[in-house]
């Protein structure tokens, strides 16, 4: 069972940020969003949660995959595993300056450094492991939308002077 532990923790680990900001989220959504000035292409909310799900669960095996080949934290892991605590690190700070703060900018080049992060994490992993690399593929791609989705929403929505 003990060998089970480090692949389910692992893979569980990004679900941690994504639930902490779903209830930062889930008022926002009904109240402050609605507000704000959208492009039509944008996703409908129904599809964030269901892709988070997903590409949590690609990221975190991933991290399991490429703790697993280095044989756990060792000094090889630590570029690797160090890029992906970071990257997760930004992706679970977005929620709280967009949603939480409110603020369009800050969450904009937050999410600029979080999608260059993940394309150095896969770098880094793609030696290790091709597969684990390409499992981040996916977020990397929804990164791109979300960093577009970002930029129109803070262009179209100037912010208040009160900063």
């Amino acid at each position: 069972m003990t060998s089970w532990l480090p692949m389910i923790g692992l893979t569980a680990l990004p679900h941690v940020g994504g639930l902490y900001g779903g209830f930062i989220t889930r008022k926002e959504v009904k109240t402050w969003y609605p507000t704000l000035n959208k492009p039509s292409w944008r996703p409908p909310n129904a599809a964030f949660p269901v892709v988070w799900t997903c590409l949590y669960t690609g990221m975190g095996y991933g991290s399991y995959m490429i703790w697993k080949e280095l044989g756990g934290f060792t000094e090889d892991a630590l570029v690797p595993l160090g890029l992906y605590g970071l990257q997760l690190a930004l992706n679970w700070g977005w929620t709280p300056i967009f949603f939480g703060a409110h603020k369009l900018k800050w969450a904009l080049v937050e999410i600029v450094f979080l999608t260059g992060t993940v394309g150095a994490t896969m770098a880094s992993w793609y030696p290790v492991s091709r597969a684990a690399s390409l499992l981040l593929a996916p977020y990397l791609s929804w990164l791109c939308l979300a960093t577009a989705l970002n930029y129109r929403i803070w262009r179209d929505n100037p912010e208040k002077k009160d900063e």
